[in-house]
């Protein structure tokens, strides 16, 4: 039975495309698959490199003295022989004229004798003139079946390496792990699968941490997208109850298979609200809580003073983060990145904008954005629009009973007990503060029960507290247009 990649590649050689090119770092899997097909087609494959010059894979022909690019399409075209010609890494060769022409006449008498250039490497960056007479090959990355199978291959592997023993460690984590390695090359799923059970023969969450590192790396894109190592759970987040609500009833739909349960994949939300409300620490939480890798945008690392160079820069994050799922995508002050620039900027920011719009409307991956935004003003309407989140969520300044929980919060995260402390005469203290300046009142008084030669009590966090003016007191006006505006067209997360 053929599989998919099998009739793919049939089809494509039966379109009669004198070059055919296929950019994957996977050239034994190329090349086995050429085989198969070649096989199937009763044709002749012959392989190129510019170690071993033109050989037959599937027979014992080799041709001398065919080791530079330009002698082997010398012998390709001269020599009347029909059939497959895989050449590995040609492309750095490619610039030379000769071989160009080489190439446009070996195309060109492909109707009377089909000879099909199939180009391998793990880098394509081919000729204008090679371009118009090629298509474009792309392996399929390997589904949870796929990768759970060459789990079972490396389990059997280590087994019979260690006397018949067999391998333990966490059944979640190995599940998530495979998860995780879904849309990675096969070869590369392997080498992370041969890591984990290679120390210990365990697999652990630490080797998943260690998976999804590596699977970042490999799929770097600029450093525009950073995996952040450093998440939260909702434990740490005080207050917020509708929108942890809202999460838990779509937790299942995302991390589990929402299409047998009838469930569209849950898209994402934009939280609105305060500066230092939580937002940040809440998108933080969302990876961890659901247990899921936290991608971050930064939109300082996309732009680039060259024409059309930001907007590929976004592309290949965006399909990072696609090759990621399932993941959480994190925005941070997303009106920062897209907030218009009028003919200032080149348009730059108009097209930036397009091309997240049309992704947020064609993805079908499990990327889960979170955008976050302190700004309304400067967020452009086309994004706000009805469909392109699941919800807009407002960030409110914490009441009197949250306040008190994030002031318990962030003792116990000082290993400070909380039961020692007033918390409702810090919560009713501490009116108007945010999340973050109710943390960093806790920070300040810690500083001074040092200096002091104390324990920290609730007198010192007090004073503290007294001597602070928070943002809504220094800012009241922008503070209240931004909340008047959230009560009537936002979900309130609190």
């Amino acid at each position: 039975m053929k599989d998919a990649d099998e009739l793919a590649f049939a089809a494509l050689l039966g379109s009669r495309f004198p070059v055919i090119v296929v950019e994957t770092p996977e050239e034994a899997r190329t090349l086995h698959l050429a085989e198969r097909v070649a096989n199937l087609m009763d044709t002749a494959l012959y392989s190129w490199s510019a170690t071993s010059g033109i050989r037959r894979v599937n027979g014992r022909d080799s041709a001398a003295g065919t080791t530079p690019l330009v002698e082997a399409l010398r012998h390709i075209l001269t020599t009347p022989a029909a059939g497959l010609y895989a050449l590995l890494d040609p492309f750095p060769f490619l610039e030379d004229p000769v071989c160009q022409r080489f190439v446009r006449e070996i195309a060109q008498g492909h109707s009377r004798c089909a000879r099909t250039l199939v180009l391998v490497g793990a880098r394509i960056d081919l000729p204008t003139e090679i371009q118009r007479m090629s298509a474009t090959f792309a392996l399929a990355l390997p589904a949870a079946a796929d990768i759970r199978k060459i789990f079972r291959e490396e389990i059997e592997l280590w087994i019979a390496q260690h006397d018949g023993r067999k391998p333990g460690g966490d059944p979640e984590a190995a599940e998530t792990l495979v998860q995780h390695l879904v849309g990675m090359y096969q070869d590369d799923a392997r080498r992370l699968i041969r890591q984990a059970l290679r120390l210990d023969g365990r697999v652990t969450w630490d080797d998943v941490a260690v998976a999804l590192k590596q699977k970042h790396h490999a799929l770097e894109s600029g450093g525009a997208l950073q995996l952040q190592t450093e998440i939260e759970k909702f434990t740490a987040v005080g207050g917020q109850a509708r929108l942890k609500h809202w999460l838990d009833r779509r937790r299942e739909a995302f991390v589990g298979d929402a299409a047998s349960l009838g469930l569209d994949v849950p898209r994402g939300i934009l939280l609105l609200g305060v500066q230092g409300g939580g937002k940040s620490l809440a998108a933080k939480a969302i990876a961890g809580s659901w247990g899921l890798p936290l991608l971050r945008l930064d939109f300082g690392a996309l732009y680039n003073k060259f024409h059309g160079e930001t907007e590929r820069n976004l592309r290949s994050a965006l399909e990072t983060a696609g090759a990621m799922a399932p993941c959480v995508l994190w925005m941070d002050e997303i009106e920062k990145g897209l907030a218009s620039g009028g003919d200032g900027d080149g348009g730059v920011s108009k097209r930036v904008l397009a091309t997240l719009l049309t992704w947020m409307s064609e993805r079908r991956g499990r990327v889960f954005m979170v955008a976050t935004a302190n700004d309304i003003s400067a967020l452009p309407p086309e994004l706000l629009r009805k469909g392109r989140f699941d919800e807009i969520f407002f960030v409110d300044l914490p009441g009197e009973d949250v306040r008190g929980q994030i002031f318990g919060i962030h003792l116990a995260k000082r290993r400070r007990d909380p039961a020692r402390f007033d918390l409702a005469a810090l919560a009713g203290a501490s009116r108007g503060f945010s999340g973050a300046e109710i943390e960093q009142a806790i920070v300040a008084s810690l500083y001074e029960a040092h200096a002091l030669k104390r324990d920290l009590s609730t007198e010192l966090v007090l004073e503290e507290i007294r001597a602070t003016k928070p943002l809504s007191v220094v800012r009241s006006e922008e503070v209240e247009a931004l909340r008047d505006w959230a009560l009537e067209r936002t979900v309130l997360a609190d």
